[in-house]
């Protein structure tokens, strides 16, 4: 059943729970995956152009797949480029321009077999030795990538045929998350790749105009792997600066779609008979990283009282306006692993004080780094205040979208993170373990690494849920991200848009090869 549904509606079901994730399909590595209900109905028209608007307005965005610069740079990668493995609509690995991709037993080689014929934008043939290319250039710490693997080993790539590559794993270990590297952020480029000069990939749109900040506008390709895709001639993204304008522009007509509309615009819409709005539930998280490198978060006491000042019930309610779930400082509920048995954090000021006044920090004060993330500005305000009642002083700071994400993200003392990890093993490994390209939080146990070797290795789920179990103990005691909330991700889009399905991911309005407008 289509999830186009009133506010009322929505809130009386809100407790519903999605389906797994990654590691519930990586290992078969399973073709097709539920597409859900069309919330438009009807069949796919060709033509048109089918007008999508972002919240970004980065002017120094790109059009780099490795190295993408705010918000809208990764939509419009999605456009662009095709990756091995895509999501589906349960946030499931399901194969894209591999036709096979499986570990050995011990998952410490993949190999990964191309399908035949595929072609990238300007006509060269689809190979092994482009799907080399773009491993070894994610992984090069001079692209910057912050999707770059600590644990894939780009110097023992091997060539078995034309379309065949065999992936192996720093120090010969196993790793059962390989697939997570390519879903997002790995779309496969030719070896004459370049970002600015030649920007082609194998997705379902070409690029025909690009204005950093402005807008982009793509041309279909009529060789995209998926016969018969993508529909609309044109595909637009527009950039907007705030979700206020990005809504304004979609009731006026000059945009068709928005992706994971805000709480507050939520209200502005559901009333208007020209909108169609999807609700998503979705595993997608978000919270507060706390860096614990720095003053006041490096004494653990102070950290662990800004997590019972905290009350997520309300959080819940009031930022994220009843549309999303309470978390308890954990990823991924909808993992086969995820642990349901660590008692949930709850809001405790007299804890919370105790602990400051033990660390000599009653009078605490402290600047949150707030980029342009739909539900965060208004998720700062609301800590703000509940920080208020324990004597804290939080004092926002809004950036945009390319300062939040430059040189300084990992220094910020705290700060609202912009990405929404829901596959624990792919977000660890970017966010949490030593060589993490991209460390927020800075947070670094050796018996979290320890455990997080063994899990990665081991391809047997029931053998990985311990380890999974403490792992995750250590985390939520001693890790620097508060995950207050899961959130439901609303789409909006116009009645003459079609292909938009229910899912259980952030994705409806991302699908350029589903989408149509008539």
């Amino acid at each position: 059943m289509s999830l186009i549904v009133s506010r009322r509606r929505f809130l009386l079901g809100s407790g519903a729970v999605g389906a797994g994730l990654l590691l519930g399909g990586s290992l078969a590595a399973c073709a097709t995956g539920a597409a859900g209900e069309s919330a438009a109905g009807g069949q796919p028209v060709r033509g048109g152009r089918l007008r999508m608007g972002v919240v970004d307005g980065n002017q120094k965005g790109n059009l780099d797949p490795h190295v993408a610069v705010g918000y809208g740079s990764i939509i419009r990668g999605f456009a662009l480029y095709a990756k091995p493995w895509e999501w589906n609509s349960q946030m499931q690995t399901q194969l894209a321009l591999a036709e096979f991709a499986e570990p050995n037993a011990d998952a410490s080689v993949w190999t990964v077999r191309l399908r035949d014929g595929l072609e990238f934008h300007h006509g060269k043939t689809v190979t092994a030795d482009d799907l080399i290319h773009t491993i070894r250039r994610i992984q090069d710490p001079k692209t910057g990538s912050a999707v770059r693997d600590p644990f894939v080993d780009a110097g023992a790539l091997e060539k078995l045929d034309d379309r065949t590559v065999a992936v192996r794993f720093v120090g010969g270990r196993g790793y059962v998350a390989f697939p997570s590297v390519f879903v997002n952020f790995g779309g496969v480029v030719p070896t004459d790749f370049d970002p600015v000069t030649n920007p082609v990939g194998a997705g379902p749109y070409k690029i025909k105009e690009y204005t950093p900040g402005q807008r982009s506008v793509f041309t279909r390709f009529d060789n995209y792997f998926r016969e018969g895709a993508p529909y609309p001639d044109e595909l637009e993204i527009i950039d907007f600066k705030d979700d206020g304008a990005r809504v304004a522009a979609l009731q006026a007509g000059q945009i068709d779609t928005a992706d994971r509309v805000s709480a507050e615009q939520f209200r502005v819409l559901e009333n208007d008979p020209k909108i169609k709005l999807l609700v998503n539930h979705t595993g997608g998280a978000i919270g507060v990283n706390l860096n614990l490198a720095k003053e006041p978060f490096n004494d653990p006491r102070v950290a662990e009282a800004f997590k019972y000042i905290l009350d997520r019930d309300e959080l819940v309610k009031r930022a994220l306006g009843g549309y999303g779930r309470v978390a308890n400082d954990l990823f991924s509920p909808d993992d086969p692993t995820f642990p349901t048995d660590i008692p949930q954090r709850t809001q405790d000021l007299d804890r919370a004080r105790k602990l400051l006044a033990e660390a000599g920090r009653q009078n605490l004060a402290f600047d949150l780094t707030v980029g342009p993330t739909p539900n965060a500005s208004a998720s700062a305000a609301v800590i703000a205040e509940q920080a208020r009642k324990a004597g804290v002083t939080v004092n926002i700071r809004q950036v945009d979208s390319a300062t939040f994400n430059g040189p300084d993200r990992d220094q910020w003392v705290a700060s609202v993170p912009t990405g929404a990890p829901q596959n624990p093993l792919a977000s660890r490994a970017r966010y949490y373990t030593p060589n993490a390209p991209v460390n927020p939080t800075h947070f670094d146990s050796p018996r979290y690494n320890e455990l997080y070797e063994q899990l990665t290795s081991q391809p047997n789920e029931d053998l990985r849920k311990p380890l999974a179990k403490e792992m995750e103990q250590i985390f939520h005691d001693q890790g620097g991200e508060i995950v207050w909330g899961y959130v439901d991700s609303v789409d909006a889009y116009r009645s003459n848009v079609g292909g938009v399905v229910e899912e259980h991911s952030h994705f409806p309005t991302w699908r350029f090869d589903k989408l149509w407008v008539s």
